[in-house]
């Protein structure tokens, strides 16, 4: 039987961080799950956010207490579910005088402690600043608290991997062109997006968490207008040379009422971000503003010693955040919380608006509870206690001397890479390897013929740039001649 003629429970659109975790957890109550997405996984959002796991700290200015204790809760969770790719951060919030008053952000922080339970992060506290430091002398008090740093690419990845070792089918570079109602389930029809090839398959279900192209996909699928309108919100940041030493971030406030994290980053850089400017450009190509640069950089300037300029910017992304559109005026207080909605007529159809990384995982639990009567043999939620791959460790450290002692010829940088990319898991790129030869061809920075092999056999990667800038992060350390070379060998 083909695709055509066999019935499955559920077909996902979109390969960002909420499809790929909605075809995990679907995957995983035993539902008979197809994924489509219409590029590579995690090639729009959910790999140029700000790469943290986070409570929302600003959130309690806006009194959506229930969205970060929420979100607290997935931190304590995830940081668990995969301690290689999540991993606890300090921030620091230096104070200006014009800065938010001490005992409003001591009142914030007392909150953001007892919320949720925390288990894996320290409480808040203050501190001071000493005129040796990398901020101005004039900054000499402020405060800490902790949160999370993820590699928000392969996070999308490992959910991606944990859906087909549940038993879905992952299909890149699929798009749906088109839904239509049967005798008996939805018939989708999808198409290759590289040969042009047109198959169909029937299903009991389908998600829409296409980020956000959902509005419009909604559209263009049932012919009727989505139900609800969505604000296209840009978030851009900046990569300059690492500003300081220490390994902590900075929350730096600004007189909008806005706030830009200075991030350390792959060990030499510091990000920084986010802007949120309204977007109504063309989805697929989104980029950065000069404005947004000079939006940045002058943060920054307030409140650094070194001071940048636009010519320190050695990369820069933007992607487009799809918010529920809840009549505010400023972007930056449109609500991060999603909002799922359903349709029963004539199949199941739902709809994911808004939602963030952090929140991805009970996202996922709550959109497949409301499909359980549709789906009645659908077993039971299961992700809260789940590893994700890689993840299957008692310690860093420990897996650390492990992979040390197997292989002892692994340059100490490509170690430290590959344990905070693949967990566990670098046993099987690395396989019986006995020496760098045993590697095949270096394409540079420690990325070897056998790593590239691994990510197209079991990651999906199907170019250099999705190897690069979605699997590796190495973009940042191969010179022109070096990336010709890996896109030759795909």
């Amino acid at each position: 039987m083909n695709d055509s003629q066999s019935l499955h429970d559920l077909l996902v659109i979109g390969g960002g961080i909420n499809g790929a975790g909605i075809a995990a957890d679907a995957a995983g109550r035993g539902l008979d799950v197809v994924l489509c997405e219409k590029s590579d996984l995690a090639a729009a959002t959910s790999s140029w956010s700000t790469k943290l796991i986070h409570g929302g700290l600003r959130y309690l200015e806006h009194y959506e207490f229930a969205l970060v204790r929420k979100s607290l809760q997935e931190r304590e969770l995830l940081a668990g579910a995969a301690p290689h790719l999540i991993r606890p951060l300090a921030f620091r919030i230096p104070q200006l005088p014009q800065s938010r008053s001490p005992w409003l952000i001591r009142a914030g922080l007392f909150l953001y402690d007892h919320l949720a339970a925390r288990n894996r992060f320290p409480a808040s506290r203050a501190v001071r600043f000493t005129a040796t430091g990398p901020l101005r002398e004039s900054i000499d008090r402020g405060f800490e608290y902790w949160d999370a740093q993820v590699d928000d690419s392969r996070l999308v990845i490992v959910n991606a991997q944990q859906a087909r070792h549940r038993g879905a089918r992952i299909m890149t570079r699929t798009r749906c062109v088109g839904l239509e109602a049967g005798s008996d389930a939805w018939l989708a029809s999808l198409r290759d997006q590289e040969t042009g090839e047109v198959s169909q398959l029937h299903c009991r279900a389908v998600i829409n968490a296409s980020g956000p192209w959902v509005s419009q996909l909604a559209e263009a699928l049932t012919n009727a207008p989505a139900p609800h309108d969505i604000r296209l919100v840009k978030g851009s940041h900046i990569v300059v040379p690492r500003l300081y030493a220490e390994d902590h971030a900075m929350l730096l406030q600004h007189d909008d009422g806005r706030v830009v994290f200075v991030i350390p980053y792959l060990g030499r850089f510091s990000l920084i971000g986010t802007t949120e400017a309204e977007f109504a450009g063309d989805l697929d190509r989104v980029s950065i503003s000069a404005a947004e640069i000079d939006y940045l950089i002058a943060i920054v300037n307030r409140y650094f010693k070194p001071q940048l300029s636009s010519g320190d910017v050695l990369h820069s992304y933007a992607g487009v955040r799809p918010l529920i559109d809840d009549g505010e005026q400023a972007a930056s207080r449109v609500s991060r919380d999603y909002r799922i909605e359903l349709s029963l007529q004539p199949y199941p159809l739902m709809s994911i608006y808004g939602g963030k990384v952090t929140t991805y995982r009970v996202l996922a639990e709550s959109a497949l509870n409301k499909l359980r009567g549709a789906l009645p043999h659908m077993g039971p939620a299961w992700t809260a206690d789940a590893l994700l791959p890689g993840a299957d460790f008692t310690s860093l450290d420990a897996l650390r001397q492990r992979a040390s002692e197997r292989y002892p010829w692994l340059a100490e940088a490509q170690l430290e890479r590959m344990l905070g990319s693949y967990g566990c898991l670098l046993f099987e790129v690395l396989g019986e390897a006995r020496s760098p030869q045993d590697l095949g061809i270096s394409f540079g920075a420690g990325l070897s013929q056998r790593e590239v092999d691994y990510l197209r056999a079991q990651e999906w990667a199907r170019s250099g740039a999705d190897v690069l800038w979605r699997r590796t992060k190495l973009g940042y350390d191969l010179n022109r001649e070096q990336v010709e070379a890996l896109n030759g060998y795909f």
